[in-house]
């Protein structure tokens, strides 16, 4: 299967629970013939802990005493400042509840030709064997998630079940079961500890023929030729309307529901695929199978495929947390936040080039939502106009307040400007222009950095004081410092951006002049791009984020074709960088800097790591550790944008073609690339060549690069070295020689 994934058994664990997701609603499914559990999720769904009021501490009027010591020389005057203030994790994410469909016990022993397969092009996740079948769904139509299970004579007890992994001892638990004449309608109503909040999941059960009645805490059904459940989750304050919650939802037949949802979901998966000639002897096996075979081609293309599903179906009202949208216990890791000095982008960093504006769009709604918060962390803390974004945040506040001396996130200014990146990308991609709201945040970054930038160095450049690399430290001093590599890029980027975004600000040209005064980016002892332009910071080689070469991925202002010589120490920056503690995050983040510097052997490394580490669940969902410890997105939703880096790059003014083509990757066809200069991309490529379609969308001028070794024989003019001229609507055929 290229576009869907299957399993010879039902699931044992929720982490190898096949996933539907509409971006609200997700839905984790056992296919358990016997027990047929379904964990609902919601993006909603986060626990008071007493987080959800708080707010940056007034720092403001300390600051002035830091960037004097800091600039003096005291490499650990940023421990103080802001001690005394908590470190307080966000609220954690948590599942609803599961919907049980058990069946009478004995009776299902034997499961010959029994299969559990989750179809990508529709998000619906099935499991079968002989007449006895599950269909399990959510309606990116009607936002419900639709379980239907048919079974000749079907005798099964159905209830909503709270219980789950970590659930707190003392939630307030109430139930409703009401008849209808076609079923029932069930309600569970869950209270957090000590807190006015709560949610409610409301659910249609319409009944095929049989008999229903209440059977203790949900309903039991006897002689059904089938079932369907039809739920929606609401989070909120008080006790809302069951009758209301009821009424909203659908009551069609299963077959109706699906056909509206399905070319919703089918539209937006369909738009950009990748084959491997070399995969098809795999195809037909389940995923299980396949990874145990890290070397398969046909892993490899079902992972892209799935990271595109997976990545889809947890985008919407918010963009995906650290486990998605989805977990099944409550105690989450990192409070399954949205963490954003790197997991949060590198899981959307295929989102504008995978044609999903969708994903890109939900990454918006949570920039959005928090611009008010920003303000607040830069005026609190920094005593600054503009936005300043935290590390961390629940998806409710955007305040700042992981304080911390070994991880000082508040000291973070680069945040907006690389959480904006993303919606810039997606902008080239699309109409080219930024909308009037991405236009606003631009300004407010760069309004940050006009008050923020007022130190100077000795050479009389701008000093950036107080910085930070997350999550490092140079070797011989604290975590705050000056100058941090991704905060002069970020500063730089942020200014320029919002000159070019809003030339008719009246500060628009003083921020290019406060871009033009920051400092050079430095090149260490080992000619490897420094993660701390400041003399006498050495550098920590052995850690898992790579902050300092944000000039290089996403930001392309460090490239082989520009500045060769920067591109180089970035180059020997990745060639000393480690990999510490083996994070998925950290492995995928190098092979797409890797890809950028046109280093295919560092990109098949890095994919190695990934593939052969034992990262993936059955459910092909990844781990945040190898051998499947703990349950994390950041390597499923990050693999196919490292794929798509290694064969196709764009920039507004540039195409590379193969750039760094894995050794996994000797030939096959990547089709529906979107590029930032407005055109949709088709390749084929084998060691004989390759051949590239775009399709433009609007006019361009663009100049054209290839990996090594590669003859471009056909451009518009015959000339290989000249720009390509692409005119919207007219589509461009490029062929290169071989390799």
């Amino acid at each position: 299967m290229i576009d869907g994934t299957w399993e010879p058994g039902p699931a044992t664990r929720w982490e190898d629970a096949f996933l539907s997701g509409n971006g609200r609603h997700g839905a984790m499914v056992y296919g358990d013939p016997a027990d047929d559990q379904v964990i609902v999720n919601h993006h909603t769904l986060v626990r008071p802990n007493g987080s959800e009021d708080l707010r940056a501490p007034e720092l403001a009027d300390r600051l002035g005493r830091l960037q004097d010591a800091l600039l003096s020389g005291d490499t650990k005057a940023a421990e103080d400042f802001g001690a005394g203030s908590p470190l307080v994790w966000v609220q954690p994410f948590h599942p609803a509840f599961r919907s049980r469909v058990r069946r009478t016990r004995g009776l299902h022993e034997a499961v010959a030709g029994y299969r559990r397969e989750v179809d990508f092009t529709s998000g619906e996740v099935t499991a079968s064997y002989e007449a006895w079948r599950s269909s399990v769904f959510v309606s990116r139509a009607d936002d419900v998630v639709v379980q239907h299970v048919t079974d000749p004579g079907l005798t099964a007890d159905v209830v909503l079940d709270h219980v789950l992994p970590g659930a707190p001892a003392r939630l307030a638990v109430g139930r409703s079961t009401v008849l209808t004449p076609d079923g029932a309608h069930l309600a569970l109503r869950v209270g957090y500890p000590g807190s006015e909040l709560g949610y409610t999941g409301v659910t249609v059960a319409r009944v095929d023929g049989g008999r229903v009645f209440v059977a203790g805490e949900g309903i039991r059904i006897e002689g059904a030729r089938s079932l369907t459940l039809t739920t929606r989750v609401v989070r909120g304050p008080g006790r809302p309307d069951l009758g209301e919650l009821w009424a909203g939802l659908p009551r069609e037949d299963h077959a109706t529901l699906l056909d509206r949802h399905r070319p919703l979901h089918r539209t937006a998966y369909g738009r950009a695929s990748f084959t491997l000639r070399d995969a098809a002897p795999g195809r037909e096996l389940s995923g299980s199978e396949l990874l145990r075979d890290p070397s398969s081609p046909a892993l490899l293309e079902r992972l892209f495929a799935a990271g595109r599903y997976h990545l889809l179906s947890a985008s919407g009202m918010l963009p995906p947390r650290l486990t998605g949208l989805w977990t099944g216990d409550w105690d989450t890791a990192w409070s399954g936040a949205f963490t954003t000095n790197a997991n949060l982008n590198l899981q959307v960093s295929s989102a504008a080039a995978a044609g999903l504006p969708e994903v890109t769009e939900a990454h918006a709604a949570l920039v959005e939502g928090q611009l008010a918060d920003w303000q607040d962390n830069a005026r609190a803390i920094f005593g600054a106009r503009g936005i300043v974004a935290p590390s961390h945040t629940d998806g409710v506040s955007g305040h700042t307040r992981h304080f911390q001396r070994a991880y000082p996130l508040h000291l973070w200014t680069a945040g907006a400007d690389w959480l904006l990146q993303p919606l810039l990308e997606n902008a080239e991609t699309t109409t080219g222009v930024a909308d009037s709201g991405l236009t606003n945040a631009l300004v407010e970054a760069a309004l940050f950095y006009e008050d923020f930038l007022s130190r100077e160095d000795p050479d009389g450049h701008l000093a950036v004081v107080p910085s930070y690399s997350p999550e490092n430290r140079p070797a011989n001093a604290s975590w705050g410092t000056v100058n941090a590599t991704m905060d002069i890029a970020a500063a730089r980027h942020a200014l320029t951006t919002a000159a070019e975004h809003a030339p008719g600000h009246p500060s628009a040209g003083l921020w290019r002049s406060l871009a033009a005064r920051l400092p050079a980016y430095l090149v260490n002892e080992d000619g490897a791009l420094a993660e701390w332009a400041w003399p006498g910071l050495r550098e920590t080689y052995d850690h898992r984020h790579l902050s300092h070469l944000y000039p290089v991925w996403p930001l392309d202002a460090i490239n082989p074709y520009d500045t060769p010589e920067l591109a180089g120490a970035a180059h020997r920056a990745l060639e000393l960088r480690g990999s510490e503690n083996d994070s998925a995050h950290g492995h995928l983040h190098q092979a797409l800097i890797a890809a950028r510097l046109r280093d295919a052997s560092r990109v098949s490394a890095a994919l190695g790591a990934v593939l052969g580490g034992d990262f993936f669940h059955d459910s092909l969902m990844s781990a945040h550790y190898p051998f499947r410890n703990v349950y994390n997105a950041d390597a499923a939703h990050t693999l196919p944008a490292v794929v798509i880096e290694s064969l196709v790059q764009s920039a507004p003014g540039r195409l590379v073609l193969l750039p760094a083509v894995p050794a996994a990757c000797p030939a096959g066809e990547l089709r529906g690339v979107r590029t930032r200069f407005g055109a949709h991309l088709d390749l084929r490529w084998s060691e004989d060549g390759a051949t590239a379609v775009l399709r433009p969308t609007r006019d361009a001028r663009v100049d054209l690069r290839t990996g090594d070794g590669l003859v471009l024989t056909e451009t518009s003019a015959g000339n290989p070295t000249a720009p390509l001229e692409l005119t919207a609507g007219v589509d461009r055929v490029l062929t290169l020689g071989a390799r």
